[in-house]
């Protein structure tokens, strides 16, 4: 039975030392942007380096977050902060953006790409398309079930990553555009308000109703591991590191345990632990239909901690609390308001009772809790989401300096070792006789041991390969020399400073983006004469009113007619119905259908099969930048990409000018704001207590719920561009219009 990696979150420097004490064999961390929990505290780099040296130290890992989407103007500093990465040696980076793969591929194939759970790849060809694309890992969409895992685990030989604890967004992943709707903070750029853990009203009450339970897997742990799942991932990079701790040290137990007769006793024992943190009620999230249905409990506030009080007195310096369960010295609190709106966070420093300096607070009493921003606090509860710890801040400065990898290739004759650092272009030789071996010969591992000790060098060996020409005996001796006189030679050669700024994959790129770079202070919007629109396409319904003009007709694989000019695929297709799709797949090719609308990767591997085919990629497959619609060029021949709905004015336009094919503007519709399996307990119309008005709709057929704002987008005309309007939800003529992120700055 395979043992799977325990993968814990690191927020910062403290929770990834917790996490590597309790157990877990590696952590995932982010840098200070273009990463999905931008919230959190996060590294410099000189942490992560520290952090990286540490693990491999203790041969654990360390997976660097990348995950988010990148607009046309920050692909120079996305380089540069690759660039960065490359230096430090994580033993992988965790990426959502199309234009990422692009950069890791042809400027730093040293590193690993693990592909982010925000590709959205939920099925066995959406694992063959990241393979394709060069991730050697897919962590997987948090909304297949337990009974679709099992099945596309046994169609893939690439490793698969899956959630077995913490918070869950109710939305598919990379499709949310809530949080982005509501005020432009993008949930895709690591800046999410969580609107979903707001109360909603309806004509019959209100309620919590897209505000998941919390995802609790111990019990599930014996059926990853017989299915052969690779990494088991803790959600959890806002939380401490005491909540990292109790959960690292539950799941550890349950991983380690190989005796089946003893799994009742452990898994007591996990679940005690576990409920040393802080959360909402456990459930098992997406993975069975039972959960599905319960996931969303519409009557609870959508909030993580333990209620222990309410605020009932507010000034400028302090609030004062009715106490209902014990408050200390260091504990981690949120002041949540009674909307569910994103509520206070803080760490009691000071507090009073009867006047008196206390320690703590007990269940009874009221306490005034001092606050340099109490004025901001609001009339409600107050929940405990975690407790004083260790701030790990004398173990954090002893931490081993890092020091950068250097690869080598050595080759050994029988008078002169030579070594090539590889990526610098400098060569280093040595002359030395060496023995014909006549029993031992030296073998590639004895040398490569015997470089490792770089002894007070700035550098660190990295990959080394070794090759001799013949069999020779070298003394231990001789070779600690060679090793001494060649770190010796680069400390003097090559400085540290060579390496970070000399990145030769940041250098590359930068001889490389000359032939497509935009000048900054250019004039955007300008028309191109010799462009040539193509016609505009209406994605409809049959039964839709069109415009009297020349126009193309996209209708839905499942619903298309003798009309219909392209057909547009389905976003998520569960593995059991992928034989279903490619049913309806070849059925409208054999009709003449050659134009196809890709709206997710996976459906790349289903038309592969057909070399005459145009294709689009259309909303909710995100793209943002030139070089993410590169890989759409060059590995799967698209002719057109849709610009993500998000991106603002400026963006679509940088986007336009550089593009290597024709980008399409989604110009008018209704975007599902949110798409889940959860079930949600009301159908209809709904509002939150800013009146902002939506509409909730359940499709019977493929069993989601949708989320639509009652405002049609509607975006200008875009220069150079191709238009596309969606009449699927919305009708011509609208009066509650909204132009999304276009005049603002898609944060």
């Amino acid at each position: 039975m395979n043992k799977p990696e325990l993968l814990a979150p690191a927020g910062n420097l403290a929770c990834a030392l917790a996490a590597f004490d309790a157990g877990a064999d590696a952590v995932y961390a982010g840098l200070d942007r273009f990463n999905a929990r931008e919230k959190s505290d996060n590294f410099t780099a000189e942490q992560m380096g520290s952090l990286i040296a540490y693990a491999h130290r203790h041969a654990r890992k360390v997976y660097l977050t990348l995950n988010t989407l990148v607009k046309e103007s920050e692909l120079k500093d996305v380089v540069e902060m690759l660039a960065e990465i490359a230096y430090l040696r994580p033993d992988a980076v965790i990426v959502q953006d199309l234009g990422v793969i692009y950069i890791l591929r042809n400027y730093f194939p040293e590193l690993t790409i693990h592909a982010s759970t925000q590709v959205g790849i939920h099925n066995s060809v959406g694992i063959n398309v990241a393979k394709q694309l060069g991730a050697e890992r897919v962590i997987l969409e948090r909304q297949v079930t337990l009974t679709e895992l099992d099945e596309l685990m046994s169609k893939t030989s690439l490793e698969v990553e899956v959630f077995v604890h913490g918070a869950l967004c109710c939305s598919v992943s990379g499709g949310c555009t809530f949080s982005s709707w509501l005020g432009g903070w993008s949930g895709n750029r690591g800046k999410c308000k969580q609107p979903c853990r707001r109360r909603y009203f309806n004509e019959k009450g209100n309620g919590f109703f897209f505000s998941p339970q919390d995802l609790y897997t111990l019990d599930l742990i014996p059926q990853f591991k017989k299915m052969g799942v690779a990494s088991l991932k803790i959600e959890g990079r806002l939380k401490k590191p005491d909540y990292v701790t109790h959960v690292v040290n539950a799941y550890r137990m349950m991983i380690d345990n190989d005796d089946g007769s003893k799994i009742g006793e452990t898994l007591k024992a996990a679940r005690e632990e576990l409920a040393k943190t802080s959360g909402r009620k456990w459930s098992s999230g997406f993975y069975t239909e039972k959960s599905l249905k319960s996931l969303i409990n519409y009557t609870q506030i959508g909030v993580a901690g333990n209620i222990c009080g309410e605020v009932t007195d507010v000034n400028d310096k302090a609030f004062a609390v009715d106490v209902s369960r014990r408050l200390h010295i260091g504990d981690r609190i949120r002041i949540q308001p009674r909307s569910g709106d994103e509520g206070t966070a803080m760490t009691i420093t000071k507090m009073f009772v009867d006047n008196r300096s206390v320690k703590k607070a007990v269940k009874g009493e009221r306490c005034v809790i001092a606050f340099d921003q109490a004025n901001k606090v609001p009339r409600g509860h107050v929940y405990k989401i975690g407790v004083s710890t260790d701030s790990m801040e004398s173990r954090m400065k002893v931490l081993p300096e890092f020091k950068p990898l250097i690869d080598l290739d050595v080759e050994v004759y029988a008078n002169e070792v030579r070594v090539f650092v590889k990526d610098h272009f400098i060569e280093w030789s040595h002359k030395e006789v060496f023995a014909r071996a006549e029993k031992r010969p030296c073998t590639e591992e004895t040398f490569v041991d015997g470089f490792k000790a770089t002894g007070d060098s700035s550098f660190t060996l990295g990959n080394c390969s070794v090759k001799f020409n013949g069999e020779y005996f070298v003394p231990g001796s001789v070779l600690k020399q060679i090793r001494k006189a060649f770190w010796s030679w680069l400390e003097s050669e090559l400085s540290v400073d060579d390496i970070r700024l000399g990145q030769p994959g940041l250098m590359k790129f930068y001889e490389d983006y000359k032939k497509f770079d935009l000048d900054e202070d250019a004039e955007l919007n300008i028309y191109d004469p010799s462009y040539e629109r193509q016609t505009d396409v209406y994605f409809t319904k049959p039964e839709s009113h069109l415009p009297k003009k020349k126009f193309d007709v996209c209708r839905s694989i499942f619903s298309y007619d003798k009309k219909t000019s392209e057909v547009a695929l389905p976003f998520f297709c569960c593995e059991d119905r992928l034989d279903k799709l490619q049913s309806h797949i070849d059925r409208a090719y054999e009709s003449g259908i050659r134009r196809f609308r890709v709206t997710s990767l996976y459906q790349f591997d289903l038309l592969a099969k057909y070399s005459d085919l145009k294709l689009a990629v259309s909303h909710p497959f995100p793209i943002t930048n030139s070089l993410a619609v590169r890989v759409l060029d060059e590995d799967f021949g698209v002719a057109k990409a849709q610009a993500w709905v998000e991106l603002d004015k400026h963006s679509i336009n940088r986007l336009v000018m550089a593009s290597p094919i024709k980008i399409e503007i989604y110009r008018y519709g209704r975007i599902p704001l949110l798409i889940t399996r959860a079930d949600i307990p009301y159908e209809g119309r709904i509002s939150d207590s800013r009146k902002n008005q939506f509409v909730i709709v359940k499709d019977r057929f493929s069993k989601f719920n949708y989320l639509y704002a009652k405002e049609v987008m509607i975006i200008p005309k875009v220069n150079n561009s191709e238009n596309y309007y969606d009449l699927t939800n919305a009708s011509w003529g609208a009066k509650d219009v909204s132009t999304f992120n276009f005049e603002k700055d898609f944060v």
